[in-house]
């Protein structure tokens, strides 16, 4: 499992280190492959695996569907497949690193079963955000009975 927050800086080459506890994760349950694509401000990263069930649960929907056409359209486009090299870094490609704004400080996000990365100024608006708001959130959860 992915968890906790950590950061990083990302070198001219335009590589991060994977944070060695997710790396230690990825080797055990999974292999060193990720699949880095866009995300609402920031990039999400998914062990291969994870990808894949991802992948399935979009395709169970028909191809008609609209909803999961736009999430197809947004989601895969900008999909890559990124491996870890031997010193534990992963190549952001340009293209994502430009929509993250990823340019010196960076935040690598364990969330359960995958992993976002933030530019560091915006993760703290972020958390900012969530700090101030957790209440209304955490009601909405107890309300549809899933806390």
């Amino acid at each position: 499992m992915f968890l906790g927050t950590h950061e990083h800086t990302i070198d001219k080459k335009g590589r991060i280190n994977i944070p060695a506890k997710f790396r230690d994760v990825l080797i055990k349950k999974y292999d060193e492959r990720l699949i880095i694509t866009n995300f609402y401000g920031c990039l999400r990263a998914y062990p291969y695996d994870e990808w894949q069930s991802l992948v399935n649960e979009i395709n169970s929907y028909s191809s008609f569907d609209e909803e999961a056409i736009k999430l197809e359209r947004y989601f895969y486009p900008n999909a890559v497949e990124c491996s870890m090299d031997k010193q534990g870094r992963v190549l952001i490609p340009q293209n994502l690193r430009e929509y993250a704004k990823l340019e010196k400080e960076v935040v690598v996000v364990g969330l359960s079963k995958k992993m976002e990365i933030w530019n560091k100024d915006k993760w703290l608006e972020v958390q900012k955000d969530l700090s101030e708001n957790f209440e209304k959130i955490r009601s909405q959860f107890v309300k549809k009975g899933l806390i």
